[in-house]
């Protein structure tokens, strides 16, 4: 006989294998308990509930996830909540909540990290912008990739400022540090074309009834290995090659840019930094970070957009 939490797992385990649901029935029998066993449960968690065909389901928005860290583990933690902080404009209560209860769960281990936690989601809370529409868009497109169903979008583009309204199967949800900022990666309707779009462009989303499969062959590590940021492409990465003064070669190599790159050092202490890149236009904002330090060797293209602003610099400073 399973009882209490124990119970409460095996029925969640199992409901977690069958999306669609099962009924007492079928659940009593793969437990191994009686149908009238099963139909007194009372006190279930607040993640299962009954849908209109009387199957029973998993809710895996209110699904509660228990976990436990070492000390080297809280550090970890610690790390990244930093970096969610300091990299987000947006108020995201859900990511304050979480990174409290992280803090609660590391308070007698490690008080200092705990404390540190606790700053970091009240900075989400407080320093950030409050923008409804935003959390919104971020909370359905989570549950649709959860759930595996279609949604709705209107998305606004940065070129034209036109909305375009289409159906979108939510593959993957990815941060970007540059501009601090939100993208879903997934499949447009009706031609099945891989999009990623920008969450903070998105002016409505509607959570839909149909469910879809991701595709076994998609790997969205694989997908943004040649990125410098998000941006994806259908050809082939071009191959990047700057050369950094020796003023910034000790900079640049104490830190992996991308994961492609390869360092050569050179006789006069500057140094040739290669990778292959997706989109090299995406690298502009870093490269220009840098100023007369680097210098863009190839692709011809890369050299004269920079080039171009290089000239549109001087008119608009009048040197």
């Amino acid at each position: 006989m399973i009882e209490n939490r124990d119970r409460n797992e095996a029925i969640i385990n199992l409901l977690l294998d069958f999306p669609d649901g099962l009924r007492p029935a079928e659940i009593a029998r793969r437990l191994g308990v009686n149908r009238s066993t099963i139909c007194r449960y009372a006190n279930l968690p607040a993640c299962i509930f009954q849908d209109d065909a009387g199957h029973w389901r998993i809710d895996r928005a209110k699904l509660p996830i228990e976990i436990e860290f070492s000390l080297d583990e809280a550090l970890a933690v610690h790390l990244a909540t930093r970096m969610l902080a300091t990299r987000t404009d947006r108020q995201n209560p859900h990511a304050a909540s979480a990174i409290q209860k992280l803090s609660k769960a590391t308070a007698r281990m490690a008080p200092l990290i705990s404390h540190s936690l606790r700053l970091s989601a009240e900075w989400i809370e407080s320093a950030t912008l409050r923008d409804d529409l935003y959390r919104q868009a971020l909370e359905t497109l989570a549950r649709a990739w959860a759930q595996a169903r279609k949604v709705r979008i209107l998305h606004r583009s940065i070129r034209t400022d036109e909305l375009a309204e289409f159906i979108l199967k939510p593959y993957f949800i990815e941060p970007n540090a540059i501009g601090q900022s939100t993208y879903v990666i997934g499949a447009r309707e009706p031609d099945n074309a891989l999009r990623t779009l920008k969450i903070e462009r998105i002016e409505s989303v509607e959570l839909l009834d149909e469910h879809y499969t991701i595709p076994e062959d998609f790997d969205a590590t694989s997908l943004l290995a040649n990125a410098w940021g998000i941006w994806i492409s259908d050809h082939d990465p071009v191959e990047i090659r700057l050369r950094f003064s020796p003023k910034a070669a000790r900079r640049v190599s104490e830190t992996r840019w991308h994961t492609s790159e390869r360092i050569f050092e050179l006789e006069d202490g500057s140094l040739e930094w290669t990778a292959e890149v997706a989109e090299p236009r995406e690298m502009l904002p870093w490269i220009r970070g840098w100023g007369a330090e680097v210098e863009v060797l190839s692709p011809p293209e890369l050299r004269e957009m920079l080039l171009d602003e290089l000239r549109r610099m001087n008119m608009l400073y009048g040197s």
